[in-house]
């Protein structure tokens, strides 16, 4: 094995040691951008996480990009798999195998200099509750909507990324920071419970200081219908099982206005998908 290429493999072992895993893991499934190191292979995803960057490119590509690596900057490795062509014995096709890997240097993103990129130039909509995020010390961004999701949200960044300027959207991401605080900390990947809890604070928080209320309630019950068919429940049944859950993530983002906005917080949540 080229011995660059086991320092990066062995350098990925070292990282899970002493990463967030879970987190890595996330990013690595759910590119953030459509750029280059989108298109890498999982394990180069994992590299460029744990190298401390959400966007990393080879010399060539930050000068097409206009931008430039700053003298000084250390490069970190990825793996390029290398195909030879063989012809098939009976057919006229050829065929593309792996013959080996080698190891290529790119830059962060943190360091280069130059013109802004696409997708630093996006602005955030005047949204509602804009403000608890930045209580939370919570960025929100906005992102290219040709993305692979909506929104995320990022508790390793502590960021909030938005493909789309619909305020549920926004209140869904909100809402896991929410449930995250609530709970002290939340199971990675897609848990159903926790995804219910995120879109039911969502809709109620549409119905109590959006503007969009009625606007997506039909994809927000087909996303609930989803999550619910998953538990083996039935959308109203799934949302009263996290009920209790739910109500105490909307209070701690509404700081538990009152007249009466407990009350009528549980009237919404239980007849929003009635």
């Amino acid at each position: 094995m080229n011995s660059k290429v086991k320092e990066v493999l062995n350098g990925i072992v070292e990282m899970f040691k002493t990463g967030d895993v879970p987190q890595a893991i996330a990013f690595a499934t759910h590119p953030a951008a459509d750029i280059p190191s989108a298109r890498w292979s999982f394990t180069n995803r994992l590299i460029m996480f744990f190298s401390g960057t959400i966007d990393a490119r080879g010399f060539r590509q930050w000068n097409e990009a206009k931008r430039y690596v700053k003298k000084g900057s250390k490069a970190f490795h990825i793996l390029v798999p290398c195909f030879k062509k063989v012809k098939d014995e009976d057919k006229d096709n050829e065929t593309e195998i792996l013959r080996f890997f080698k190891s290529a240097p790119v830059f962060r993103l943190e360091d280069t200099d130059g013109e802004p990129l696409d997708y630093q130039l996006l602005e955030v909509p005047d949204l509602p509750l804009l403000e608890r995020a930045e209580e939370w010390g919570i960025s929100v961004n906005a992102i290219p909507r040709n993305y692979r999701f909506y929104g995320s949200y990022s508790k390793a960044n502590k960021e909030i990324s938005l493909a789309t300027s619909e305020e549920c959207v926004f209140f869904h991401e909100l809402a896991h920071a929410g449930h995250e605080k609530v709970k002290g900390g939340l199971e990675s990947g897609q848990n159903p419970l926790q995804e219910i809890v995120a879109e039911l604070s969502a809709r109620a928080l549409c119905r109590l200081v959006g503007k969009q209320a009625n606007e997506t309630i039909g994809n927000s019950y087909k996303y609930i219908e989803g999550y619910a068919e998953e538990l083996k429940l039935s959308p109203y049944s799934a949302c009263m099982k996290v009920m209790s859950e739910t109500e105490k993530v909307l209070q701690l983002i509404l700081k538990g206005d009152n007249n009466g906005t407990k009350n009528q917080t549980q009237a919404e949540m239980q007849t929003a998908f009635a």
